[in-house]
This record gives structure tokens, sequence and C-alpha cells, in this order.
């Protein structure tokens, strides 16, 4: 993978959003993230396959057929396979997959992925019930307003009474801190803004409440509604020979996993990540590595107990310490194991097609020096990088990992 680019995180938080006035669609977002990567490129014509990863617009813009776009970034792309790839917010993880899959058939040597997402066109509460077609709707009628927000919720409620809630709440605390913090080094992130001089203090003054939200979270617990895209070439080596990308400027995929659970079960226990830590567990094996050797991670926190769990399900700490190992400043950016160095969801934004492209994204920035203002230094041994994007409730995971060519 190579010339990766991200548009703006566009929603609350960015001083350019107001929602009062008409912004840009969804059209404009693909061709800015697309013609982000082809500028670093040097010939849009070598490029064989176009994928790109959504959610669900055709409920949030009205408009499906998305591979019908990839013409309006580039005259070239038209009459060149093209197509979409849906898997809920793990969407961009499977456009990914998607363009890996097809360098690995030999039918392309370079694909552009994209990965969109334009969700402020409807209220929070419409959208809400819009994100909930991400699990099984048949539970919707039964579910909380907020859908999402409620089971991960009930998430959190399942680890406070295993673990407690203040020790709970205290990772959970520094893992927004720790967002927010990152997301105030990358220009493109929704929390670039943010200019809140105690976070923690801000954190701890909101104490979920249901009546207002759901029980166990507060808003600062959930990743952010958003609108953006996000870029990324993936070739064969003699595609970047054609790209005129030198192996220095790219990332090789070291292996990668791909797994589904059924949706229409619940969670056998609330307080495992059981398809993360399973996806994660074959992607490692698959590159042959182990989590010891990984240097960063860009992983799926939609909220921040997610995040906790995650922690939990790479093996970082073991089941019920991952508040601890997070609280402790391990997945700081200059802890033990730096994760979403440019604020992951809660921080970067969520533009829920693009997110799995986004850390693609980050990842080939930090492994090849392009990171800019949020450019941490890994060690020699741990030179991988891993992902994972999540659609649903643990129900779709992406994992991949990643090593400087």
């Amino acid at each position: 993978m190579a010339a990766g680019a991200n548009t703006i995180s566009m929603g609350t938080g960015r001083k350019e959003f107001n929602p009062k006035k008409e912004r840009p669609g969804l059209e404009y977002y693909i061709r800015e993230a697309g013609q982000a990567v082809l500028r670093q490129i040097n010939d849009p014509e070598a490029i064989d396959e176009v994928v790109i990863g959504n959610f669900i617009a055709a409920r949030f813009n009205k408009q499906a057929h998305l591979g019908g776009f990839a013409a309006t970034i580039h005259p070239s792309l038209e009459f060149k396979p093209s197509h979409s790839v849906e898997g809920a917010c793990g969407s961009g993880g499977l456009a990914l997959i998607a363009g890996i899959r097809s360098i690995l058939a030999e039918t392309a040597q370079i694909v552009l992925a994209v990965g969109v997402e334009v969700q402020n066109t409807v209220k929070a509460i419409y959208g809400a019930d819009i994100l909930a077609g991400a699990g099984w709707f048949q539970k919707r009628k039964n579910g909380h307003a907020y859908f999402f927000p409620g089971q991960f919720s009930d998430r959190a409620g399942a680890y406070y009474e295993k673990y407690g809630y203040d020790y709970a709440r205290k990772g959970m605390a520094q893992w927004f801190v720790n967002s927010i913090e990152n997301a105030r080094l990358d220009e493109t992130a929704q929390e670039f803004h943010n200019s809140t001089a105690d976070l923690t203090g801000l954190y701890n003054k909101m104490a979920p409440n249901g009546k207002n939200f759901v029980d166990h979270l507060n808003v600062l617990d959930c990743s952010k509604v958003s609108d953006g895209a996000s870029g990324i070439i993936i070739a064969s080596e003699e595609g970047l020979a054609k790209l005129g990308i030198a192996k220095k400027d790219a990332v090789e995929i070291m292996g990668y996993a791909q797994l589904t659970r059924n949706i229409t079960e619940d969670p056998a226990d609330l307080t495992e990540l059981i398809t993360i830590k399973k996806t994660a567990a074959l992607a490692m094996q698959n590159a042959g590595i182990t989590i010891d050797q990984v240097g960063t991670v860009e992983t799926h926190d939609c909220f921040s107990i997610a995040g906790l769990l995650a922690v939990e399900a790479l093996g970082l700490a073991e089941k019920g310490k991952g508040a601890a190992y997070v609280a402790e400043g391990k997945t700081a950016r200059n802890g033990e194991m730096p994760i979403n160095t440019t604020g992951g969801l809660i921080g970067w934004g969520h533009p829920t097609g693009a997110t799995g492209v986004h850390q693609a994204v980050t990842l080939w920035q930090q492994l090849t020096g392009k990171a800019g203002n949020a450019q941490i230094q890994l060690k020699e041994n741990r030179p991988y990088g891993l992902s994972i994007n999540m659609g649903g409730d643990d129900v779709t995971v992406v994992s991949i990992v990643y090593k400087k060519a």
C-alpha cells in the first residue's frame, strides 16, 4: 500500500462545521480523497480497478451504486472495473481486502481503494435509526433509541459489574484523553480544534445518565457523526514501479484476516470481543508474527469500552485488566503500545465506510515516516503495524498486518 490520503473528518468539533449551512455531499468526498491519492502517483491511467467502501449512503444520501462515481476522480477510471462493498462500519476494511485479493489473484496490479461516508444529513436520533442497520434490525424495536450506544452501553455495564465502575471509568477516561490529544496532532481530525485544557476533568464531570442518553456511557465515550473519505493505493511490486513509487514509501501487507459472526445471536460474553480476538490472532498468524512484534495498532474504538475490550482481545492485557493497561498510559503515543495515533474514531472521527481505509492510511504514514506532527518512533524489535476494523457489534472484522516495505 502507498499514497494514502484523507479528507477532513467533518462534523461537530470542527470550526468549519455549521449544521445549518449546506455542506459538501458524497460525490465531493469520493473525488477529494481519490484525487489526493492520484496527486502522489505518476500515472492515473495505470490504475486497474477501484473499490469503494461504504455502509449506507442509500439511506443517508439516497444514493446507491457508488462504483459509478470512480470516473469523477479521474476520466481514465471510466470503463474500468469499479464496485462498492458493504460490511457496516467494517466497509472500509472490506474495500482493502477486495483490493488485496485482486492483487493476489493477479487480476490487477494496481487498485485504488476509497472509503466514504456522509452522515450529517439527518438529526442524530434519525441517524441512530439508520446506523441500527449495522445490527440485526429485528432487535431494533426492543433496543435503545440510540441503538448502538445502547449496545455498547450494555457491554460497559457488564464490565462495571465484573470489574468495578470506578476502575473501568478510569481506563475509559484515559482512552478519551489519548484520543483527543492524538487528534490535536492531525489537522484532518474532527477533534483537531479541541482546546479543552482539562480533558480528564471534563470527562469525569459527565457521569453516564440513562435519562439523557444511555445507562453506562456518556457522549465522550462515543465516536463522532462524521462526513469524510480516505483513499490508498494497493499494488504489486510491478504496480508500484509503474506508479513511480519507491519501496521505501510503501508498506507491505504481511498478513490479513476477515471473519464474521452470526448477527442474529447476542454475544456469549458482553465483556469480550470474540470476533476481534479471533480475527487479529489469525491475521498475525498469517503474517508469522506475535503481538510482541507489533509497534502500533489502529483499532476500532467506536466507543471507549470497545477500546478497552480490544486491548484484552489482542492479548496486551488479561481479561479484566484492559482498563488498568490504558489508565497506566500503556496505549498513549509514548507508551508500550501506541494505539490510534491520530485519534481513532473518537478523536479523528468515524465516517463509517471510510474508517478501515483511514486506519490503513495512518499506519502507512507512521511506518514510512509521513505522519507529520503525529509521528511516533517505532522500536526496532517492533516494526509491524496492525489494524482492526469492526462492523456492527463485533460482527464483521477485518485485521491487517503491515510492515515498511
